[in-house]
This record gives C-alpha cells, structure tokens and sequence, in this order.
C-alpha cells in the first residue's frame, strides 16, 4: 500500500509540473532556459540521488545491456517529452490546455502499449473501450470548453 503514496506524490508533482514550466519560461525569458532548468533538476535528482544510494547499498555495479538500453530509452522519452511541452508552450500553448490533453493522452498510450508489451490473458472488457473513449472526449472538452485566456 505504500506504493499509493508515491503515485500520490507523482500526481501532485506532475500536476503542478507544466504550470510552474510555463511560469519559469516566462520569467527566464526563453522557455527553452526553463528546458534547461528540467535537465539540471533531472540530472540532481535523476543521476545524484541514485547513484549515493546506489554507492551506499554496494549496487553501482553489475548493469546489464538490455536493462541499460531500455532505461535510458525510456528517459530519452520522458526528455522528449519534457521538451515537447516545452515547445507546445513555445508556439502559444498554456498549461490550461496543454497539460490536460497531455495527462488525457498519455494514460490512453501508456494502456495500449503496455498490453502490447505484456499481452492481457483475456480481452478487454467492453466498458476498456469505453473508458477509452470518455478519455479521449474528455480531453477534447477540457480544451474545447476550456476558459478564456
């Protein structure tokens, strides 16, 4: 159960995430400086944190090439996407529209690429297709419904 608290803490950091993203592009001037500041931030608490307890625990050895290659693929990816967000903010994006159609997206990619990764042992229920569907209109209703800049 103590899993739930850190998903908490993801959502609670990935939620105010693309908000405090624009807000430091603007102040710095260049959102692409705020892209900088993600990959400072990623590299203190991505590659200095684990590597101290990793060093602590005696574990900073024995990588092996698949593990390595699929991980670092997989924060190529968060990267991307990190600059993507910052680039949607770049040509006139806002987090009011931006990060939903993100955070909508996203849970609808990550499902059908993990059951293509790890096959499910029985057919999607047929209320899976409608979830997928509600996620995507609801999506496309926060932005079309979305406030006036």
């Amino acid at each position: 159960m103590g899993w739930v608290l850190f998903v908490a803490g993801a959502v609670l950091s990935w939620g105010v995430y693309g908000v405090l993203l624009h807000k430091g592009g603007l102040e710095l001037g260049n959102p692409l400086k705020a892209l900088l500041c993600v990959g400072v931030a990623y590299f203190l608490i991505g590659v200095l944190v684990p590597v101290g307890a990793l060093s602590a625990q005696g574990g900073l050895s024995n990588f092996n090439t698949g593990g390595l290659v699929t991980a670092t693929i997989a924060g190529a990816l968060g990267a991307i996407g990190a600059a993507c967000i910052i680039y949607a903010f770049k040509f006139g994006g806002l987090p009011l529209y931006v990060m939903p159609l993100v955070f909508g997206g996203a849970p609808i990619i990550n499902v059908i690429w993990a059951m293509m990764v790890q096959p499910p042992k029985a057919a999607p229920s047929p209320m899976w297709y409608l979830g997928l569907l509600f996620a995507s209109l609801g999506a496309g209703m926060v932005l079309y419904y979305r406030p006036p800049a």
